[in-house]
């Protein structure tokens, strides 16, 4: 398998030709992490047609994360992330790391049936190297398909942040795994100063979704984390926002509004859609892209070939019940203002 690129010449931008390269493992044979590496398990997952996953990060000696600006995390040149996706066993091992220049490089590695070796995947990815499920395949993306999502957010790396470490975690949240022994979250993350500038009322009181109740709760961090790389107030798609900023000063930043207002896409032989429709989930496009899996409707719109049914049937709960409230509190990530004293304002 070529390296990323598609050449075998290397260069000092190209990642290690082998997952035992990239110094996740001081043991790569007896899966022994290296001094450093530290798990984490955030609280809204990201939906990969049921892959279980494992994480882990390594900051370089002496390097700390400056959180002054709590929603876009920067992590020092040398910062390493891994993820594994596995199907009953290992299939692929992602990779990125922050390069001296301050840029980011993306990889991707393939475990072999034996779970002896992880190789450097081709640029362009590898079709098929697994089941999801029975008929339903597995790819490995292209370095392009990793560049489109993690670079449409401004913080690049997703599923590392305040929220998403947050020790209030969301009891209701779909596919949360309890953390690992040793991982790290908010708090310890600030314990070890391995995270510097983060404003003091969000350390105090750890970031929560706030919402009508739990199941809004839970449906707006799947959005969050699902959906807000792409579809986020620094984007191109801002006017659809899926971000929950805790926001520099601790203060909740609610979301652009989204009931009642028709969508600019426009699925095949259909009228304009309202994007949320209280109390009506059929009638929300945002609700009909969850839960199909035609390639032009769908979303996510990559990294997934089936529905999350456990997503769909919360979020459709979410608008039939906690949305179809005429009134009710904002969707926002809730700091360092008691909830008591939050205004009352219409969901996105």
């Amino acid at each position: 398998m070529s390296p990323v690129g598609g050449s075998t010449a290397e260069s000092a931008s190209d990642p290690p030709p082998t997952l035992a390269a990239t110094g996740l493992y001081s043991d790569f044979a007896a899966r022994e992490l290296a001094p450093g590496v530290l798990p984490f398990e955030p609280q809204y997952p990201l939906w990969s047609d049921g892959a279980h996953k494992r994480r882990w990060i390594r900051l370089p000696p002496g390097g700390t994360i400056d959180a002054t600006d709590p929603d876009i995390w920067s992590f020092p040149p040398g910062t390493r992330f891994w993820k594994e996706f596995a199907f009953e066993r290992p299939v692929e091992t992602r990779f990125i790391e922050r390069l001296p220049d301050g840029s980011w490089r993306f990889a991707a590695y393939v475990w072999n049936a034996e779970g002896t070796e992880a190789v450097l995947a081709p640029y362009r990815g590898v079709r098929r190297v697994a089941e999801s499920s029975p008929g339903v395949p597995y790819d490995v993306p292209a370095v392009t398909d990793c560049r489109a999502c993690h670079l449409g957010h401004p913080a690049t790396v997703l599923g590392f942040s305040a929220l998403q470490l947050s020790t209030d975690r969301d009891p209701l949240a779909p596919h949360a795994s309890p953390p690992p022994p040793g991982a790290v979250d908010l708090a310890a993350l600030v314990a070890r100063g391995l995270v510097v500038g983060l404003p003091a009322p969000i350390a105090a009181h750890p970031p929560r979704v706030r919402a009508a109740g739990p199941v809004g709760r839970a449906a707006l961090g799947y959005l969050h984390a699902n959906c807000g790389n792409c579809h986020n107030r620094g984007g191109p798609l801002a006017d659809l926002d899926f971000s929950l900023a805790v926001g520099a000063d601790g203060e909740p930043q609610a979301p652009v509004s989204s009931i009642g207002r028709l969508a600019r896409y426009r699925p095949a032989g259909s009228p304009e859609l309202p994007r949320l429709v209280r109390g009506d989930p059929e009638a929300s496009l945002i609700f009909r892209r969850l839960a199909s899996r035609q390639p032009l409707l769908q979303m996510p719109p990559l990294g997934t070939r089936s529905a999350d049914p456990v997503a769909v049937a919360l979020v459709g709960e979410w608008i039939r019940t906690e949305l179809a409230r005429p009134r009710t509190p904002s969707a926002t990530v809730l700091a360092a203002t008691p909830a008591a004293s939050l205004p009352e304002e219409e969901l996105p």
